[in-house]
């Protein structure tokens, strides 16, 4: 199983929270454009084609932007960021002009919102509602890396080929199963480098960061104001690095362990996930009846962890029906399990799914799996997990064998009843891959930039709290600014607390970081 870092959980509605992505379409660039940089007058920067967007989303009642405000571009960069003058790729851009008076106007606020393998242009639209107050002040703007979406991104296998891929077997059993499971692998990587071998080498987040550099420039901002969640944080953390005098206001929200290899991730996912499936058991255990945990009156985590990890054996054995003639299988049921976890607003979605199961009905843990592997409504897949191995693989040189994960199983399965099998398996998931990574951890020291707010979440799943204070340490204890919020899910900006979201907005529009270790409570 491949768990995402992606903030597929900030909407504020649930339905928003699982269709924005799915229903999301491209966004292309109209026939007529203007080349004008971040400003409406074109006074600095330039590069960018600018013109209407094409097939966004249609804009909630009372969306703050309209689908008409927002324009898409393209930005050329290097392919090769090592030949400047050399092949170049496009990077599409979108964004909607502040809404405050132009004087106000601090610059472009630059989102990330994860993955790696999350677009931007997708995402933004459907989430500026809760940016509205920095969006006075700041153009919104975001993209789609290297590799990713409409910027070249990466693609593998076609709709039915990933039908089958995501729904096999995750988690062999014996020899015969390791060998199919492997073979799954190499064949996707092989399909990867036919379909899309060109971009491959150059898809890690060192040149996805070198590429912000091109795009803050062609905005005309002096200094990168930049908002990263979950990946994002890496993303953001590694330009400081690379750039610490141009990074302007910052924020990295659910930050990645910059400490921790590939192998550690996974372990540290493992019992994030573990501990929210916890905190979800104590939650529906409250339900009483309505919670189908146990005798259905919830039983607590130890029994959430046994009524869990036996529906994933039944399935493991025997799918069970699913939506549009598909199965729910036991890999698909525990990426819908794992994307439930995201956010406290998916729970119900959790109870309605297991629910279901217990009736041999696999229909809401299908559709949430299909929201973690970019299935849209239609049946057709978009590049997130095909651009979220392809930019690990090219960014850890990690590489696992068989014999590797069989020594570390004991440790994961002690971790996470539930998760450990999968967690530990995914670690293979770069076997044969074609392009040789670079590193095991990232370089984000960034002495000498401008301070950088991290904000972390007690109950995260995806990047856990632990992580917080590392990647404090790593940006430096006299650039980074940490933030605590005291809660469940991934993303803290974006959960309702308005402690968090008045720490940020002040740092953000006025300069001012709160005091460090500032703790926001539920």
């Amino acid at each position: 199983m491949r768990v995402t870092t992606k903030l597929t959980t900030a909407a504020t509605a649930v339905t928003a929270v699982l269709l924005t992505a799915l229903a999301a379409g491209g966004c292309g660039i109209a026939a007529s454009s203007d080349r004008a940089g971040g400003r409406e007058d074109g006074e600095a920067g330039g590069g960018v084609d600018w013109g209407a967007c094409k097939n966004l989303p249609a804009p909630a009642p009372g969306a703050p932007v309209a689908e008409a405000d927002w324009q898409c571009g393209t930005l050329d960069v290097p392919l090769d960021h090592d030949r400047p003058d050399g092949e170049k790729i496009g990077i599409a851009m979108i964004r909607a002009a502040a809404t405050g008076p132009r004087a106000e106007r601090i610059g472009s606020l630059l989102f990330n919102f994860g993955g790696p393998g999350g677009s931007g242009i997708d995402t933004l639209p459907g989430l500026a509602g809760q940016y509205k107050t920095l969006h006075k002040r700041y153009d919104l703007v975001s993209f789609d890396p290297r590799g990713v979406g409409r910027s070249d991104g990466v693609r593998c296998l076609g709709d039915r080929a990933l039908d089958r891929y995501f729904a096999a077997d995750n988690t062999p059993d014996d020899k015969a199963e390791e060998e199919a499971y492997l073979g799954r692998i190499h064949d996707f990587a092989a399909a990867c480098e036919k379909n899309s071998g060109k971009v491959l080498p150059y898809v890690g987040t060192e040149n996805a960061a070198r590429d912000m550099d091109r795009m803050r420039a062609a905005l005309g901002d002096d200094k990168m104001h930049y908002f990263g969640i979950s990946y994002g944080t890496e993303l953001g953390a590694v330009y400081a690095h690379l750039f610490p005098e141009r990074i302007g206001r910052a924020v990295l929200d659910s930050p990645v362990d910059p400490t921790q290899d590939s192998a550690q991730r996974s372990l540290a996912q493992a019992k994030g996930f573990q501990r929210a499936l916890e905190n979800y058991a104590e939650d529906c255990a409250e339900q009483g009846k309505d919670c189908p945990l146990g005798d259905g009156s919830g039983g607590g985590p130890a029994v959430a962890t046994d009524d869990v990890a036996d529906l994933l054996k039944q399935l493991d054995g025997k799918p069970i029906p699913g939506t549009s003639g598909r199965d729910l299988t036991e890999s698909l049921a525990t990426g819908g399990i794992a994307q439930s976890l995201y956010s406290k607003q998916l729970w119900p979605l959790l109870t309605q799914g297991l629910e279901q199961a217990r009736g041999d009905d696999g229909a809401t843990l299908l559709l949430l799996a299909d929201a973690l592997n970019g299935r849209e409504p239609d049946g057709h897949y978009n590049t997130l997990q095909s651009s979220f191995l392809a930019v690990n693989c090219a960014d850890t040189k990690d590489r696992y064998s068989t014999g590797d994960i069989r020594d570390r199983l004991p440790e994961f399965r002690e971790a996470s009843p539930v998760f450990g099998d999968f967690m530990a398996w995914g670690m293979a998931s770069c076997d044969g891959w074609p392009v040789t990574g670079k590193r095991s951890t990232p370089e984000v020291s960034a002495k000498g930039a401008d301070r950088i707010l991290v904000v972390g979440t007690t109950g995260d799943p995806a990047t856990p709290y632990e992580g917080t204070q590392r990647m404090v340490d790593a940006l430096g204890g006299d650039v980074a600014v940490k933030v605590t919020r005291v809660g469940e899910g991934h993303g803290a900006y974006g959960s309702g607390n308005e402690c968090t979201q008045q720490a940020v907005d002040t740092y953000l529009l006025d300069g001012k970081a709160p005091q460090n270790d500032t703790t926001c409570r539920k």
